[in-house]
């Protein structure tokens, strides 16, 4: 009696690699899907804390009325720093949640732009990559 891949198994077997690159393994794509999902727990929980960080700033207001213009310039740098730090850290959360949706799917390792494979060896080194080399490349010259 044959036996039959489960779903899982089969979608883990058929990531691309690029010409030169050994397939994946179930360990080794067992390896990024855990590695991926501890990433997002983390960012969830920091972008819920920075959230929290930047509601607390931004109730403190920027109402200079009795109030140093220096401690109003650095509420506003503290503001804009975090501010910057959730934008970044959502991003990330973002991007890695359309990696883990991409592997369940069994679309993870393909180029967002081009459709060819992203590459084994980039996707080991950061595992929410959407884009192979070239393109990537090609994106941050402009």
């Amino acid at each position: 009696m044959a036996t039959t891949k489960p779903a899982d198994e089969a979608v883990l077997t058929a990531l691309p690699v690029l010409d030169g690159e050994d397939p994946w393994t179930a360990e080794e794509v067992a390896e990024v899907r855990a590695e991926l999902v501890e990433e997002r727990d983390r960012l969830r929980a920091a972008v819920a804390h920075t959230q929290a960080e930047l509601a607390e700033l931004m109730t403190e207001g920027s109402d200079g009325a009795g109030r140093d213009p220096a401690d109003v310039g650095s509420s506003n740098f503290e503001r804009d720093q975090e501010l910057s730090l959730h934008n970044n850290q959502r991003k990330m959360l973002d991007q890695t949640e359309q990696a883990v949706k991409a592997l369940a799917a069994g679309t993870y390792g393909y180029c967002e732009n081009c459709g060819k494979p992203i590459g084994k060896a980039r996707l080991e080194a950061f595992p929410r990559a959407t884009m192979c080399v070239s393109c990537k490349q090609r994106q941050e010259r402009r």
